[in-house]
């Protein structure tokens, strides 16, 4: 079974002008699919439709046209839904509050009952490498710690997809190892992970396949096992261009 379905997905944005709005087509007729159990990769430039397909799979933003699917549920279906855990580019998380109070916090809204919630929270946070510091406040706590915690409340639910947006913007190199050992264990757990991102050296490390994406539409899927002798980073740069002088 497939864990993410993309069909035909395009997605207009209507922006108001004084005398005229103005359409953006920022995702355009995008199809592919995602294996259950994959560390699938979506790539491209800022601006190339990365998030608002994300958002869409989340059913955070409805398409203009075409049909998403997780686990060949129809998106936004909630029990579709439910089977996600998404770590957005910027993690919302309040500083204040300690990791194993922010967990709390989300495990509740998920309606964790509390008896459950305690052993949770312990798991998931030994899973992301964090368990030591689950009485430290987030305000304590580094750019790569906090996007281990982001990881967490994603897990917290027991999703079977995760859904992870640019989760290596801004980490140092110890903070890159982390979240590579971090989406490989998922993936040894049985999860499936599709992250976006625009560090490609990272991609070609940890992924079996990964679309690359410009303006709305998809250039290539790419399998790393086949890539040899070139890079990903090499592939990547020419499709962009290609695509750019089109």
């Amino acid at each position: 079974m497939n864990a993410i379905e993309i069909k035909n997905l395009t997605k207009i944005y209507i922006k108001k002008r004084l005398l005229k709005n103005k359409k953006f087509l920022a995702v355009d007729n995008l199809s592919f699919d995602v294996a259950e159990g994959e560390i699938f990769g979506f790539l491209g430039p800022n601006g190339s439709g990365k998030t608002t397909t994300i958002k869409t799979l989340l059913g955070l933003l409805f398409p203009t046209s075409g049909e998403c699917f997780i686990f060949a549920e129809k998106v936004p279906s909630l029990s579709a839904l439910s089977k996600i855990g998404y770590l957005p580019e910027i993690p919302y998380l309040y500083k204040y509050l300690t990791a194993k109070e922010i967990l709390s916090l989300y495990g509740s809204v998920s309606g964790i009952s509390e008896n459950v919630l305690k052993n949770r929270i312990d798991e998931v946070l030994e899973t992301v490498k964090l368990k030591t510091e689950k009485d430290t406040r987030l305000g304590e706590f580094s750019k790569g710690m906090l996007q281990r915690v982001g990881v967490a409340q994603a897990l917290i639910h027991k999703p079977q997809l995760l859904i992870l947006d640019e989760p290596f913007t801004g980490l140092d190199p110890l903070g890159l190892k982390d979240m590579r050992d971090i989406i490989l264990s998922l993936k040894k757990d049985g999860k499936t992970v599709f992250f976006s991102s625009h560090i490609i050296s990272e991609a070609e490390k940890i992924c079996s396949r990964v679309a690359i994406i410009y303006k709305g539409k998809l250039l290539r899927i790419v399998k790393i096992k086949e890539i040899k002798p070139n890079t990903l980073e090499d592939i990547f740069i020419s499709e962009i261009e290609q695509a750019e002088r089109v």
